[in-house]
Formats: C-alpha cells, sequence, structure tokens
C-alpha cells in the first residue's frame, strides 16, 4: 500500500527543501513528524503539512491501512519554475534576480 501528496509552486529554492526533505527520508511517519517540528527551518511546517496529508490519502484509498506501520518510502524535491525579476541599480542600470520555487512530493508506504 502506498500513497502520495505533491506541493507545486512552494516558494523556495529547490536546494533549501532538499535539506529538510532529507532529514525524514526512510524514517516512520511518527518520527518525520516529530523531526519536522524540531527542524528550525521555514520549510518544515509545510513538509509537515505534506507528510499528514500523504497519511491521509493513505487512510481514505485503504480502510485497512495502519497508521503506526507507514513510513516515509519516497521524499523528494524538483525544481520549480523561475520567476524573473529585475531590481533598480546605480546609474539607471537593473540587474536581474530569479525567484526559485520547488515541487516536493512525499510518498508513504506500509512495511511491506
Amino acid at each position: 500500500m502506498e500513497a502520495r501528496a505533491e506541493a507545486r509552486h512552494i516558494r523556495i529554492s529547490a536546494q533549501k527543501a532538499r535539506l529538510v526533505i532529507d532529514l525524514i527520508r526512510g524514517r516512520s511517519v511518527a518520527e518525520a513528524l516529530n523531526v519536522l517540528r524540531a527542524a528550525n527551518k521555514r520549510i518544515a511546517p509545510t513538509v509537515e503539512k505534506l507528510v499528514r496529508s500523504a497519511v491521509a490519502n493513505a487512510e481514505n484509498r485503504s480502510a485497512d491501512v495502519d497508521v503506526d506501520k507507514l513510513f516515509v518510502a519516497e521524499a523528494y524535491v524538483n525544481e520549480g519554475p523561475r520567476q524573473k525579476r529585475i531590481r533598480p541599480a546605480p546609474m539607471g542600470r537593473a540587474y536581474r534576480y530569479q525567484r526559485r520555487t520547488s515541487h516536493i512530493v512525499v510518498k508513504v508506504a506500509d512495511e511491506e
């Protein structure tokens, strides 16, 4: 039994989101939620919400799933589209910068 949850167009760079995702990959759901609550990163509450959503999706797909036996089978971050912006610079110039986004995917499975 496997269920997934996906968050798209999250306003954080993929590199920063991967720091948190790497902490929970392969752990049980309860342990992953404890790690995310203790993580001092801005993306941690979003990832926690995503893990809870994946667990709820697993419960909706099958009535006989045991939530205590679920673990994070897959968790990965892909780069989303970049928003190109322009910042004013001295002497009438303009500097371009990019606001990066991420797509985060979490899959939970029971230990079979």
